[in-house]
Formats: structure tokens, C-alpha cells, sequence
């Protein structure tokens, strides 16, 4: 699959039971910071794992562009010799982030506080993503940035030629803002600020602790409170990739769809920022174990072993677990179609502003496979029909989203009739191997 080019229709159609291991690709959060927090080293840092589907690979070009030395070693073996804390040099071409809001968001912060000026595209799809939710930000380091109407790319960052830190409390849960905050934080003397009322994500602060930025944490009255000493030196690491939690989602939400199903997949991270769906999942009546519980780098990882599980039921989503589940959304309301009664998800106004409107996108398709849908600005109800109940037989369109491609894909595993996504090309930016893994368990998922 290519995410860029012509567009690939698949379908995806009830049939055999899925069994076996789904081996997912190694977590995109993490391979996107092990190759930034490498190129802002001094030293080799090696990498076991590397997720490298092209929204990675567009980051390690990113990364070469900015001075740093990328090898591929094969077999998800990478190496990044690192120019240290404010040690980029400034880019001879306009860096191509492609699919990737993380990817984007998280080189302006790493590239806002050195003095060189960068500009950044990418596909149609992250072109019509607002940027200002981190520009904004980053101008208080003393950045400016220079893009289209509503701040989207293209757009040209001016760094700050003398940062200042910062003190900012992050207005919306995101993962990405804070990254590009602390990221940003590194290069401006003193110590850089950031509060979040909620927790997201914290595979940042857990990776700059360890290549040994200066980091305290504490939560407070305000939040949670993350302080960052700036211009350490930090040093090169050697990484392992745990699996991408947002990966299994697809194997394990199959495998609890589709009758007689018994898929293992290894070595997950279970980082409790990430894990949102799976407590989701349990809670609505889902066959998830954890076998072989243990911790590698910092990051909790099992194995994770879904069932067909014929009989779950609608629940309340608390809102407060968002942002440990965002990406995880579309292929929850897919599970939520096959389980009895209503699935209520609040405090998701993110899924508004991700590669599409993750909850149009959704609401739209369940509707025309049969599913009633309600939906507002940030919060939507599937009304679940239960097992063997969903007609499905329709084309739904992916959005150039990858999320979306494969959540339609799962669906169609267990509905009557067969499911059409219009272009699954952009699974390559994150799932490279999603199609040959998918067909390998048994899924009954082929290109038109």
C-alpha cells in the first residue's frame, strides 16, 4: 500500500474464524521521539523496532535534513548519530511531513528554539489541519510562524534566535502540544512549564528522563505540572520499540467481532497514558487476557490475547479517558455497532481535528451500514444492533485517514454483507503490513 498516489480499494467480507499471532508494528509514538530525542544527542543511538511505516519515514528524513546521520540497518534496526540540544542545522528544502500531525507538530517544537528557519508541508491531508494549537506556543518561545489562512501548511517557522522558557497550561488535552512544548524547552535556558488539567500521553517525559533531560513531574491544584531544566546535554540511548497499542487495536477489535476468533499479539505497550481501549473493551463485556505482564525501558508490555466475544454491551465512556484512547475512537464505534445497547463517547472534540473528521467520517459510515448514529461537537452515540444484526453492504469513504480505512475494513469481517472502503493507501502511513497480517489471521480483506 502507498499513502500517496493512486487511490486502493479494498473490501472486507464475513468468513473463516481469525487465529494465530497478529505481530503489529512497533509503536509510532515512541518511533517518532526515539529518532527526534537521537537526532538532539550526541553520540549513536540505536534503535530495535523502528515502526517503519511513512509517517516514521518521513520524520527520519526530517531528521537527516536537519544535520542528524539516519542509517537503516534492516529488519527495524535504525541508528541516529545525534548534532545535540540546539544543533540543527537549518534545512536546504522544505521538510515533508506527509500524514503526520505528530510528526510535524513535534519537529516545530524540537526546531522553534534554534535560530534557522523551516518549512513544512505535507499531504492534502495535513495541509487542512490547523497548526495554532502549537504555533501559539511556540511564539512565546520567541517563534514565528508564517502559513495559510486559519494556520495551516504550508507553513514557514522563523526559530527563535535567543528563547526565552516558557510557563504554559496546555488549553485542550494533547499529547502533541505538550511534546512540542517540552521539545521546544530544550534549547531555551531556564526552565520550561507545562500544566495539563488532564494527563495524556506521557512518552516524552518518560524518554527524555531517560536520554537525561532534567524533568520533574507533580501534580498540583492546576493539573499536572511538568518542569523541564533547559540545554542539558542529552545522552544516546539504545531503544526498544514496544508494539503500537493503536495497531492491536485492528487485530483485537477483529477478533471480537468475528465468530470463533482466537488471536494473540505480542509484546503491546501498556503504557496507562495508551491503554483506554482495552479497559473499554473489558468493561463492555469483551474476552481480553494479558499474558506474560512485564516491563521493558520504562514501558509496561504483555501479550494480549481477544476472543469472540458474541455478547457485549453498549456503555458510558468516561470522558475523562479521551485522551488515553483518542486514535482508538473509530474502530471502538465499529465494536460498539456489534454490541446491545448504547455506546456513549464524551470529550472527544479532538477526533474533530485529527487526519479527517474522525467523527463525521464514522457517523456517516455506520449510518449507511445500518447503525443509528448521534453525534455533537464533542461527543457521539452508536446504537449497537448486536452480534450478526449489522447489514453493512455499503462503500464508505476512508478520507485519506488511515484510522478510518481500517476501522470500515474490521467492520466488514462481521457484518451481512461485504464493506467497500473507497481508498485504504493511507494505512501505509501508520500499518504498513496491515493487509498481509490481516489476511494471514484469516480476514476476509482483498483489494478490488
Amino acid at each position: 500500500m502507498s499513502g500517496h498516489g493512486t487511490p486502493i480499494p479494498m473490501t472486507s467480507r464475513k468468513g473463516e474464524a481469525l487465529k494465530g499471532a497478529a505481530h503489529v508494528p512497533g509503536d509510532k509514538s515512541i518511533s517518532h521521539r526515539s529518532l527526534i530525542l537521537g537526532a538532539l544527542s550526541v553520540g549513536e543511538t540505536r534503535i530495535e523496532g523502528l515502526l517503519e511505516g511513512q509517517d516514521v519515514l518521513d520524520t527520519a528524513a526530517a531528521m537527516r535534513a536537519f544535520g542528524a546521520e539516519v542509517t537503516d540497518h534492516g529488519a527495524g534496526r535504525w541508528s541516529v548519530h545525534g548534532v545535540g540540544v540546539g544543533g540543527f542545522a537549518e534545512p536546504t528544502d522544505v521538510i515533508d511531513c506527509g500524514n503526520s500531525g505528530t510528526g510535524v507538530r513535534l519537529i516545530m517544537g524540537a526546531a522553534a528554539t534554534s535560530p534557522i528557519t523551516v518549512t513544512y508541508t505535507g499531504d492534502a491531508s495535513l495541509r487542512s489541519r490547523p497548526m495554532g494549537r502549537v504555533t501559539d506556543p511556540l511564539a512565546l518561545f520567541g517563534a514565528r510562524a508564517h502559513g495559510r489562512q486559519g494556520g495551516r501548511l504550508p507553513m514557514t517557522v522563523v526559530g527563535a534566535a535567543e528563547p526565552v522558557p516558557v510557563r504554559y497550561a496546555v488549553p485542550v488535552p494533547s499529547a502533541q502540544v505538550k511534546s512540542a512544548v517540552l521539545l521546544a524547552g530544550l534549547n531555551a535556558p531556564g526552565q520550561t512549564v507545562v500544566i495539563e488539567r488532564e494527563a495524556t500521553r506521557d512518552h516524552t517525559e518518560r524518554m527524555l528522563a531517560g536520554f537525561g533531560a532534567e524533568l520533574a513531574i507533580e501534580d498540583g491544584p492546576e493539573g499536572r505540572v511538568i518542569t523541564l531544566t533547559g540545554r542539558p546535554e542529552l545522552r544516546p540511548q539504545d531503544i526498544t520499540v514496544p508494539r503500537d497499542p493503536s495497531s492491536a487495536a485492528f487485530p483485537v477489535c477483529a477478533a471480537l467481532l468475528a465468530e470463533g476468533s482466537d488471536v494473540l499479539v505480542p509484546n503491546i505497550g501498556l503504557n496507562p497514558t495508551r491503554a483506554g481501549l482495552f479497559t473499554t473493551l473489558v468493561e463492555m463485556g469483551a474476552d481480553l487476557s494479558y499474558e506474560n505482564l512485564r516491563e521493558e525501558g520504562g514501558e509496561p508490555m504483555a501479550d494480549l490475547r481477544a476472543r469472540f466475544s458474541s455478547d457485549m454491551q453498549g456503555i458510558e465512556v468516561p470522558p475523562e479517558r479521551a485522551a488515553s484512547m483518542i486514535d482508538e475512537y473509530p474502530v471502538l464505534s465499529v465494536v460498539a455497532a456489534f454490541a446491545k445497547g448504547r455506546t456513549v463517547m464524551r470529550g472527544v472534540r479532538e477526533l474533530r481535528v485529527k487526519e479527517s473528521d474522525r467523527i463525521d467520517a464514522m457517523a456517516k459510515g455506520l449510518r449507511a451500514a445500518g447503525i443509528e448514529v448521534e453525534e455533537g461537537p464533542d461527543w457521539w452515540i452508536v446504537h449497537g444492533r448486536g452480534h450478526g444484526d449489522v447489514p453493512g453492504g455499503v462503500t464508505v469513504e476512508s478520507r485519506l485517514d488511515h484510522r478510518i480505512a481500517m476501522s470500515f475494513l474490521v467492520m466488514g469481517l462481521a457484518t451481512n454483507a461485504a464493506m467497500v472502503v473507497d481508498d485504504a493507501s493511507p494505512i501505509a502511513t501508520s500499518f504498513p503490513i496491515f493487509e498481509a497480517l490481516m489476511t494471514g489471521l484469516g480476514a476476509g480483506i482483498a483489494r478490488v
